[in-house]
């Protein structure tokens, strides 16, 4: 998984697979799902992510099963 905050467009990129994005799907205004071919969410995009926020620290927990 890869984070990317573009601050010059207050845009966060979620990369969660190292598949190519063939379709875009808006949920809503800010929020959009990145598809690969068979139809599987491989990033998200979310715009004005600072502003929609409480800010962008961020904190990564890993959970064993």
């Amino acid at each position: 998984m890869k984070i990317k905050y573009f601050e010059d467009t207050d845009t966060l990129f979620i990369k969660l697979k190292n598949e190519n994005s063939v379709e875009t799907k808006e949920l809503n205004e800010n929020i959009y799902l990145e598809l690969c071919s068979s139809g599987k969410v491989v990033g998200i995009t979310v715009e004005h992510a600072k502003e929609r926020s409480d800010g962008l620290d961020f904190s990564f927990e890993k959970i064993a099963a």
